[in-house]
């Protein structure tokens, strides 16, 4: 239970540390580290969806054959749709973006900026919980110590998120302990939404590939939906194409010596 909390609690961790750099760092964040870091959060995701949610999926499913990869493709498929309601339904405002998305409202645009961030974690949240929810479900593939390492990578590129959240809302007028609570909070979703799939997995047992490949189509659409095209538009892309990288090789790293 104990080794749960923590997995659950390590994520949000990492999002309060990178919270905390505006209290350290006076100006505002260099494009050059801020294409840096949105790579390196890609290049993790990606490889959580592959190593750790996706392939597992699959292998829970091997006794089918060729249909063994039926459920990752319709789980898949079904956190991609999750996530686009969610982003068309849901008024938020992406940092750097002067129009706000999804239904009109009158959210003030602080609000917005955190539920932007909000939709972002949500998928990091529900891959952690799934992933503990095959750990504690005897699933092939994923074990306590594979659970770990997806929560522990998710809490590395929240580090960087962290930042790149609250240096923004300091440098828009806000005070640092605004800042970083504003930075802080947007990481709440992920151990809220880890909690309610475990929950659910308790009597959805039979549902795992699906929900390990949904988690995986979530986080997919957050990355090609948004951490790439704003890592990669504009100048030094090559430094977010070195940050993915970086943040790929990492994950898949601590998915295989731990798992």
């Amino acid at each position: 239970m104990s080794a749960l909390i923590i997995g659950l609690l390590v994520p949000l961790l990492g999002t309060m540390l990178g919270s905390a750099f505006v209290f350290l760092m006076n100006g505002g964040m260099s494009v050059r580290l801020q294409k840096s870091l949105l790579g390196f959060a890609s290049g993790v995701m990606v490889a959580a969806s592959v190593w750790s949610l996706l392939i597992p999926a699959m292998e829970m499913e091997a006794d089918k054959g060729a249909w063994s990869v039926m459920s990752a493709s319709v789980g898949f498929l079904a956190g991609i749709a999750f996530l686009l309601a969610i982003d068309t339904l849901t008024p938020h405002l992406h940092i750097g973006a002067d129009k706000p998305e999804g239904l009109r409202s009158h959210l003030s645009r602080t609000a917005m900026l955190a539920l932007a961030v909000t939709i972002h974690n949500l998928p990091e949240g529900m891959a952690v919980g799934v992933v503990f929810a095959g750990a504690a479900n005897g699933v092939d593939g994923i074990s306590a110590a594979s659970a770990l390492a997806v929560s522990l990578g998710i809490a590395i590129q929240n580090i960087p998120e962290g930042a790149i959240i609250s240096m923004p809302m300091r440098a828009a007028g806000n005070s640092r302990w605004r800042s970083f609570l504003i930075g802080s909070l947007s990481g709440a979703v992920e151990p809220v939404g880890a909690a309610v799939v475990i929950l659910l997995s308790a009597v959805l047992v039979p549902l795992l590939p699906y929900m390990l490949a949904f988690a995986a189509g979530a986080m997919f659409y957050v990355v090609v939906e948004e951490l790439i095209p704003e890592a990669s538009g504009g100048q030094h892309s090559n430094l977010s194409t070195i940050g993915f990288a970086l943040g790929f090789v990492l994950m898949m790293v601590l998915d295989v010596v731990m798992g």
